[in-house]
C-alpha cells in the first residue's frame, strides 16, 4: 500500500512515524489483516528540500522520494496521505489529499484554529475518505496500565488528576535549544497550549469523562531565546500553561504544562488519579498504586524530621504484555481501518476538539474567567 509520507525531514515525522512506525512495520512483514492478509506500507517521502530527502532515503532504504507533492496525489498507487509539516502548512496540504481521493492521517493539531480543522472534517466527510489525527499518548504503557486500573474499578470513585507536563528547555545561551525556534514564536504556530492541549482533551475524554469546563493561565516566562543560526529572538508564545478542567463525571483536573520547569518527579509527563478506593500514579512507561487498605495515617507536623517514607507504600503495576512504540500501534489500526474499515475513532473530529479546547484555554487565559467547553459541532 502506497504512503505519502509529507514533512518527515523533521524530528518527530523522521524518528516516531518513518522509522519507529512505517518502516518497523514494512521490517516486520507488514500488518496482519482479519483476512489473513498483510498490509505493508511502501513510503514515499515528500517535501520541499530534494537535498534533505534525498539524504534520508539513502540512510534508510527508502527507494522513492518528491518534491511534487501533486504528481503523487494524482498517483493511483498512493492510497494513503499522511501529514507531519509544521501545523500552519498543514491544512492547505490535506485539502489537496482529500480532493484526490486520499485516506488521511496527520499529526496533531489538524489545523491551525478550530475554523480550519471543522472545514477539513467537512470536506473529508463529503468526500468519504477516511480520515485519522494522531493521538499517540493513549498507547504509552503508563497510560494503558492506568486505563486498565479504571476499567477494572480500581480507584472506586475517581475524585481528581494531577498532571505534570514538561522539562527545561535552554535558551540556546548555555546550550542549544532541545526543540525548534519556532515554537516561541506565536506567529508561527507556536505555544505549549497549542501543543499540549490537544493532548489534554483526547486523554482526559477518553479516560475520565467529557470536558465542560476550564479554567487556564498561561505565561511566557522566558522572553528571548536563540535560534538555529544564532540569532536572538523575542518570544510571543506561552512556554507554560496551569490549567484546572471539570469533567461531566465530576472529576476535577489539574494539569501543568511547562517548557521551563526542572524535572524532580518520576517521568516528563506524569499523572495522579485519586480515587475513594485507591491512588495511582502512572508517567509514559510505568504506572504506581496505592491501595486505601495501604493508605498510611498521615499527620501534620513540621517541627520533627519526617519519619514516613512516602514513596514506600507504593506498588508498582506490573506490565502483563509486551508494548509496541505507541506511535506505530496507531498507524497498525489506521492501515487496518483504510483496508478492512476496522474501527478507528481518532478521526479529524477528535482532532478538531482538542484545537476547541486549545483555543478555549487561550480565551480563558485572555479573558481571566472560566470558560465552558461546548459539544463540538460539525
Amino acid at each position: 500500500m502506497g504512503v505519502i509520507m509529507n514533512g518527515v525531514t523533521g524530528r518527530m515525522g523522521m524518528r516516531q512515524h518513518l522509522v519507529r512506525s512505517i518502516l518497523a512495520i514494512r521490517e516486520e512483514g507488514g500488518v496482519k489483516t482479519k483476512s489473513g492478509e498483510r498490509v505493508v506500507p511502501d513510503p514515499i517521502l515528500v517535501g520541499r528540500s530534494e537535498a534533505r530527502l534525498k539524504d534520508l532515503a539513502a540512510e534508510h532504504q527508502v527507494a522513492k522520494f518528491s518534491t511534487e507533492l501533486d504528481t503523487c496525489l494524482a498517483d493511483p498507487h498512493y492510497t494513503i496521505y499522511f501529514d507531519s509539516q509544521a501545523t500552519n502548512q498543514r491544512a492547505e496540504s490535506l485539502t489537496r489529499a482529500i480532493q484526490a481521493g486520499k485516506a488521511v492521517y496527520c499529526e496533531k493539531p489538524v489545523a491551525s484554529n478550530l475554523d480550519e480543522a471543522l472545514m477539513l472534517c467537512r470536506l473529508a466527510a463529503s468526500a468519504g475518505v477516511k480520515n485519522g489525527v494522531v493521538q499517540d499518548k493513549l498507547w504509552l504503557p503508563g497510560i494503558l496500565k492506568l486505563k486498565s486500573l479504571i476499567e477494572s474499578k480500581f480507584f472506586g470513585k475517581i475524585l481528581s488528576v494531577r498532571g505534570e507536563f514538561g522539562y527545561w528547555i535552554f535558551d540556546g545561551s548555555v546550550q542549544p535549544g532541545q526543540r525548534p525556534s519556532w515554537n516561541y514564536r506565536k506567529e508561527d504556530g507556536g505555544g505549549i497550549i497549542t501543543d499540549m492541549f490537544c493532548h489534554w482533551r483526547y486523554l482526559i475524554d477518553d479516560l475520565f469523562g467529557n470536558l465542560r469546563a476550564l479554567s487556564c493561565l498561561g505565561a511566557t516566562h522566558v522572553g528571548s531565546r536563540i535560534d538555529e543560526q544564532g540569532r536572538t529572538y523575542r518570544c510571543t508564545a506561552d512556554d507554560a500553561a496551569y490549567a484546572t478542567l471539570v469533567c461531566d463525571t465530576g472529576v476535577i483536573c489539574q494539569i501543568n504544562s511547562s517548557w521551563s520547569v526542572r524535572v524532580r518527579r518520576d517521568d516528563l509527563l506524569t499523572l495522579q488519579v485519586d480515587g475513594t478506593a485507591g491512588s495511582a500514579v502512572a508517567g509514559l512507561q510505568r504506572c504506581y498504586v496505592q491501595q486505601a487498605s495501604e493508605t498510611p495515617a498521615l499527620v501534620w507536623n513540621p517541627d520533627i524530621e519526617n519519619p514516613f517514607d512516602y514513596y514506600g507504600g507504593w506498588q508498582e503495576v506490573p506490565s502483563a504484555v509486551p508494548y509496541p512504540n505507541a506511535f506505530k500501534a496507531q498507524w497498525e489500526l489506521f492501515l487496518k481501518h483504510v483496508v478492512e474499515d476496522e474501527p478507528f475513532p481518532w478521526s479529524f473530529r477528535e482532532g478538531a476538539k482538542g484545537i476547541q479546547l486549545a483555543e478555549l484555554a487561550q480565551r480563558s487565559w485572555s479573558d481571566r474567567r472560566w470558560v465552558d467547553v461546548p459539544e463540538l459541532k460539525i
